[in-house]
């Protein structure tokens, strides 16, 4: 969890919130698939941090992942997130890659 928020504050930003959980959590082969999914552009509009970490954690878990997610945030949106709730993206890939780590460690 650690890394990929460390991923994620470098600057020159290199890595979207999605890209910096695959990252952080050494799925260095997700990150140029998910390059397109910073910014809200998700599949449905999720948040890129939390499409992260449910890829990652595979699909038997990725339901578990949602709901953890949006109960600490208060949604799996982005636009929900940033605009209404005012969650930085940080806090996101925190979010974020803690569950994925959580969630793979059985793994």
């Amino acid at each position: 969890m650690d890394r990929a928020v460390e991923i994620f504050s470098e600057v020159p930003r290199k890595c979207n919130c999605a890209q910096a959980v695959a990252a952080g959590l050494g799925r260095d082969d997700l990150v140029p698939f998910l390059a397109s999914c910073g910014g809200g552009k998700a599949p449905g509009g999720r948040c890129g941090a939390l499409h992260a970490a449910m890829l990652i954690a595979g699909e038997g878990k990725a339901d578990e992942i949602r709901a953890k997610f949006a109960a600490a945030t208060g949604s799996e949106f982005c636009k929900v997130l940033k605009q209404e709730l005012k969650v930085p993206c940080v806090k996101c890939v925190e979010t974020a890659a803690a569950l994925a780590e959580e969630h793979t460690a059985s793994i």
